[in-house]
C-alpha cells in the first residue's frame, strides 16, 4: 500500500470535512431594544448635557462623525441646540454560535478503531480524533473509508475544533425634534385718537416789586337835594369874596 497516497488522501478528506462543518455552523441571535429620551441642556464640542425624561441630568460624549435625524434632517453634534428633544434607540444583538477552528497537523497512525483514530504528533504525543460518517479517502486511486487506515501510516491532516461563543453587538440611532419657535408678540393697536389742540396763553407779566399806592377812598355821592335847613347866603358870600380877591390881584399886577 502506498503510504504517500494514503497520507495525501487523508489530509484532503479531513480538510474537506472541516470546510463542510464550518459552513454548517448554526448561529442563534437575540435582539433587545432600549429607548432613552431627553432634552439637550448644553453642548460643548462632542460633550452633550441632556436632561432625561426621568429628571436625571447625564453627560454624553458623542463619537467622531456621529449624526442624528432631527425633524427629518441629518445633523451633526455641532448643529445641536439647547431645547432639542432627542430619542436614542439602542439595539443590542446577542448571538450564540459555535466557532470552528481549523489547524493542519502532521502525524503517524497509531491505532484505528473506526470511527476513532489514534495518532502520534511531531512531539511524540498520542491524540485521538473521530472521523465523521461518510468520509471518503482516495487510496491508490480508489475510494476508501477510515477502516482502510493502518498503523504506521504517516499523514497530513486538518484538525477541526468546535467551541461555543457569544457575540454581542449594538447599533444606535438618534432622532429628535427642534424646540418650537417662540410665539410672536402681537402688540395691541390703539384706537384712533383725535389730536388735542392746545392754545398757548401769553405768560402773565411779572409782578412789580414796588408797592402800589393805596387807592384813594371813593368820594361820597352828593345828595340829590339840599337839606331843608340850607340857604343861598353862604354861596353868595363866597362869590363876593372871590371877586374881591381877584380885583386886588389885578391892582397889584398893574402897580408892579
Amino acid at each position: 500500500m502506498n503510504r504517500t497516497a494514503i497520507t495525501r488522501t487523508l489530509g484532503w478528506g479531513i480538510a474537506f470535512l472541516a470546510l463542510a462543518c464550518c459552513i454548517a455552523a448554526i448561529a442563534v441571535a437575540q435582539q433587545q431594544a432600549t429607548v432613552e429620551s431627553g432634552t439637550v441642556v448644553a453642548v460643548s464640542g462632542n460633550n452633550i448635557v441632556v436632561k432625561m425624561d426621568s429628571g436625571e441630568v447625564r453627560n454624553f460624549t458623542a463619537p467622531p462623525g456621529a449624526t442624528a435625524t432631527v425633524d427629518g434632517k441629518t445633523i451633526t453634534v455641532a448643529d445641536l441646540k439647547p431645547g432639542m428633544k432627542l430619542t436614542r434607540t439602542t439595539i443590542t444583538t446577542t448571538t450564540q454560535r459555535t466557532v470552528k477552528s481549523m489547524r493542519t497537523v502532521q502525524g503517524t497512525v497509531w491505532q484505528v478503531n473506526a470511527p476513532h483514530v489514534i495518532w502520534t504528533d511531531a512531539n511524540g504525543k498520542n491524540k485521538q480524533v473521530k472521523v465523521p460518517d461518510g468520509t471518503k479517502f482516495t487510496i491508490d486511486g480508489e475510494q476508501k473509508t477510515v477502516f482502510d487506515l493502518k498503523k504506521g501510516m504517516k499523514f497530513t491532516a486538518t484538525i477541526v475544533t468546535e467551541a461555543p461563543e457569544t457575540v454581542v453587538s449594538s447599533t444606535r440611532s438618534t432622532t429628535g425634534n427642534a424646540p418650537p419657535p417662540p410665539k410672536p408678540v402681537i402688540a395691541a393697536v390703539p384706537a384712533k385718537v383725535e389730536p388735542t389742540v392746545l392754545i398757548e396763553e401769553p405768560a402773565p407779566a411779572p409782578a412789580k416789586t414796588e408797592m402800589a399806592a393805596a387807592p384813594a377812598p371813593a368820594a361820597e355821592p352828593a345828595p340829590a337835594k339840599l337839606p331843608k335847613t340850607g340857604t343861598p347866603v353862604p354861596f353868595m358870600g363866597m362869590m363876593g369874596l372871590t371877586m374881591t380877591l381877584a380885583g386886588l390881584g389885578m391892582r397889584l399886577l398893574r402897580k408892579g
